[in-house]
């Protein structure tokens, strides 16, 4: 709490769950799936399928977890890779996780929203519309997520390492991002984004198993590839031995899944094998599951820097930071510290092959932070920010917004570095 203050709100939606909660908490209050049921008075021909009929009806949807239980309701994603589709969605989205969930009066909130990179000026905009016309909020600031992923990263770190450039992998469910950040600024022209991320391994798992294993009802197939996924996966540091690995002794490696058929309540139980490393290898080789796509993760990390000032690239070899859900196999950060590790010695050494010897180059040094908020290291960094003094003299108003309008929040300055 600040000067007296209701502590702000956080809300971080991103494409497969939306976490909530108040700043300066350690953990969200509540991650929800970031969807919506709402019924729809469609008829068959029509172009739209948005009621006409407003009113009590409007009142009449479930987000969440309650969504997916509502009979005779049609589940939406109001998000889909990062940004907003459905902003008339979005609305009735945020109205029930201020209200339902974090039981707060906007009126009496600070709130700090988060964005996805490259987001337009007419998204913000919109939020900004929300925001203080819908829920009449005192001040709004919204923050992109790759400069609140570094923040996060000060968990594990000394203030004096604390610092606001880096390259951020953030890898959620729906979409991977490689963001590199200069003094709290995102070099926008050298962002990549990747088509590999949480659901694309579940789809990869579930179609292994389904080659396999005979046991599992049809209907759970996705559901059981995810809960595989995240209890039994992890990053392996060489494909081939891993292989021989499960061969030369199958009953210490392969691991027994159980659960039970939703419909008929008798249990079945999964065998699983090479699925445990096969799942995730494929952030280092997408061709497994994509053939459109066979750049690793490695190299595109390394492109990126590549691709950004020459002053700034020792710090981001320096400081590569995960976040989200999709960076929590076991050994991630190792390998890909390895494999960046590996194609820049090699550059060093052809540079130094090609100067003739004379020239020995400086060694890059390449790190990659793993810590224990990676999960929701977009949120932590926003409970963190905004549960300073500096974060309501960064914020919109609502004074402002009456004056000028929602363009205010096109821009919305860099803080945090003095946190």
């Amino acid at each position: 709490m600040t000067d007296g203050r209701l502590p702000a709100c956080v809300i971080d939606v991103g494409t497969g769950y939306t976490k909530l909660g108040f700043a300066g908490n350690r953990e969200p209050q509540f991650i929800i799936p970031s969807a919506i049921a709402i019924k729809e008075t469609a008829k068959v021909g029509e172009q739209s399928s948005r009621r006409l009929v407003k009113g009590v009806e409007d009142l009449d949807f479930f987000i969440g977890d309650e969504a997916f239980n509502a009979t005779g309701y049609a589940v939406k994603y109001p998000v889909r890779h990062g940004l907003v589709e459905d902003w008339d969605l979005m609305e009735r989205f945020l109205e029930q996780c201020i209200f339902k969930y974090l039981r707060a009066e906007p009126e009496d909130h600070y709130f700090l929203l988060t964005e996805p990179p490259l987001n337009t000026p007419e998204n913000r905009e919109y939020t900004a519309e929300i925001m203080f016309e819908s829920f009449n909020v005192p001040g709004l600031y919204i923050a992109v997520q790759a400069v609140l992923a570094l923040a996060a990263s000060w968990a594990s770190r000394s203030l004096a390492e604390r610092t606001l450039t880096g390259i951020v992998i953030d890898s959620g469910d729906g979409v991977t991002h490689v963001i590199p950040v200069a003094e709290g600024y995102v070099i926008g022209s050298c962002i990549k984004h990747i088509p590999i991320a949480g659901r694309n391994i579940t789809y990869f798992i579930q179609s292994l198993l389904r080659e396999r294993e005979i046991g599992i009802p049809p209907e759970q197939s996705l559901e059981t590839a995810k809960a595989i996924k995240e209890k039994y996966c992890y990053i392996c540091p060489d494909i081939a031995k891993e292989f021989a690995k499960y061969d030369s002794d199958p009953g210490k490696w392969m691991k027994k899944y159980e659960s039970t058929n939703a419909v008929t309540k008798h249990p079945f139980s999964v065998d699983v094998g090479y699925e445990r490393f096969l799942g995730p290898e494929i952030f280092f080789h997408p061709e497994f599951s994509n053939p459109d796509f066979n750049v690793p993760i490695s190299k595109i990390v390394d492109d990126v820097i590549q691709n950004c000032p020459i002053d700034v690239r020792r710090p981001l070899y320096n400081n590569i930071v995960l976040s989200g859900g999709s960076t929590m196999f076991k050994d991630f950060g190792r390998r890909l510290q390895r494999d960046i590790k590996k194609t820049v010695d090699v550059r060093l050494k052809l540079s130094e092959t090609l100067g003739g010897g004379r020239l020995t180059p400086k060694p890059i040094d390449v790190q990659v932070v793993s810590h224990h908020m990676q999960r929701y290291a977009v949120w932590f960094g926003g409970s963190m920010l905004a549960s300073t003094p500096e974060f309501y003299t960064v914020c919109h108003t609502k004074e402002q917004y009456e004056e000028y309008g929602p363009s205010i929040c096109r821009h919305n300055p860099v803080f945090g570095t003095m946190t």
